[in-house]
């Protein structure tokens, strides 16, 4: 077993760094304070090749995995959570296009993504159906040569920045099973009907816009449907299995961002006279947080290693995110205690850390749901 990384991820994870540290640091407070959405960072960001690293090369991409993605993710969310998921969500979505979309689709869509030409949305949770997915009520009735949708969504990331979204629709309810129900079909954001409201007031990743969407007799072609008609929600559970390595990474890159300002500061922290480093208490403290943030990295790039190989395991993908999202929020708390009451003030980028860190226990599946997935895998 070799876990050295190749000289190909050790520069990727160096420049993707050092990006962060020069675009993502000067403007992370700023954004979070006004809740503002980096729409000149997205493009920047396209250029250099850190959004939607998955696509491949035909499709204008830099064709990496998503090992590859967990790396960029890992490094962005080093240094702001809230703009790291600003650039990754700018794809998102864009993996069901390109799983299950046509050629025609891919060949659209995908390198407007790319090339920061267009920004994506990945429309599936509602007001009454998160977790359960299959609850959703979103109806997309056909119509001649149209599919008419109606219906709203809750909590969708770039929800008020997209220019197309893929949106999980009731097309076949007479299906007897439910998780037949339903389809995937791309939605652009101008089309007539569609109302969005941006959702203010988020405890964190300020940055990333989320908003509610509805649908009021809102037409598109049938050729928008992504994949097999009554194929939607399997297609997103898919889509979630790989994605959570994403999540997972961005807990790994979190925390250790969390540690790196904590090492500083109880370095620089004078008490009784001495640096608060040398507290042996604060030392045990910071072993256990650089512990759990090895063991969750090393759980992560596992997961996304073996979705590139063929070889994914949607039991330890849910491990990876279940453990490192409760990791990071561990870790920030941590981190937040160790700066004592200069954690507490918005001077000090700690406190930013810790607000963030418990969407992770939340989006792309809330923890109990990683656990259900865990346990079933036992039986």
């Amino acid at each position: 077993m070799d876990f050295e990384l190749t000289e190909e991820h050790k520069m990727l994870q160096d420049m993707t760094y050092k990006f962060a540290l020069k675009e993502l640091e000067p403007i992370a407070k700023e954004c979070d304070r006004e809740e503002k959405y980096p729409k000149e960072l997205i493009k920047k960001a396209s250029e250099t090749g850190l959004v939607g690293c998955f696509i491949p090369e035909a499709y204008d991409g830099p064709g990496f995995g998503f090992f590859e993605n967990a790396l960029i993710s890992e490094q962005l969310s080093r240094v702001d959570l809230g703009l790291s998921q600003a650039i990754a969500a700018a794809s998102f979505g864009m993996e069901n296009v390109l799983l299950f979309g046509t050629e025609e689709q891919k060949k659209k869509y995908l390198p407007l993504v790319v090339n920061g030409e267009a920004i994506s949305a990945g429309a599936y949770t509602e007001p009454d159906a998160g977790t359960d997915l299959a609850a959703a009520k979103t109806t997309a009735v056909k119509d001649g040569n149209e599919y008419v949708i109606n219906g709203s969504k809750m909590f969708i990331t770039n929800g008020n920045v997209c220019d197309f979204m893929v949106v999980l629709c009731a097309t076949n309810p007479w299906e007897e099973k439910k998780h037949r129900r339903f389809s995937l079909i791309l939605v652009e954001a101008d089309r007539n009907g569609i109302t969005r409201n941006k959702i203010k007031g988020k405890m964190g990743i300020r940055a990333s816009d989320t908003a509610e969407i509805h649908f009021e007799d809102v037409r598109v072609p049938c050729g928008n449907l992504i994949g097999e008609e009554g194929r939607g929600f399997y297609q997103l559970m898919h889509f979630f299995d790989i994605t959570r390595t994403h999540v997972a990474a961005q807990g790994v890159g979190l925390a250790q961002g969390a540690l790196d300002k904590t090492v500083k500061y109880v370095q620089e922290r004078q008490t009784f006279g001495k640096p608060l480093a040398s507290n042996q208490g604060v030392q045990f403290i910071l072993a256990e947080m650089a512990t759990k943030i090895e063991l969750a990295r090393n759980t992560c790039y596992k997961a996304a290693w073996k979705v590139d190989n063929g070889q994914m395991d949607a039991g330890l993908n849910a491990m990876a995110k279940y453990f490192s999202a409760e990791m990071a929020v561990w870790v920030c708390d941590k981190a937040l205690q160790l700066h004592g009451g200069y954690g507490y003030i918005d001077e000090y980028d700690v406190q930013r850390f810790y607000r963030d860190a418990k969407i992770l226990e939340i989006y792309e599946g809330a923890k109990e749901a990683e656990k259900m997935t865990i346990a079933k895998r036992l039986f």
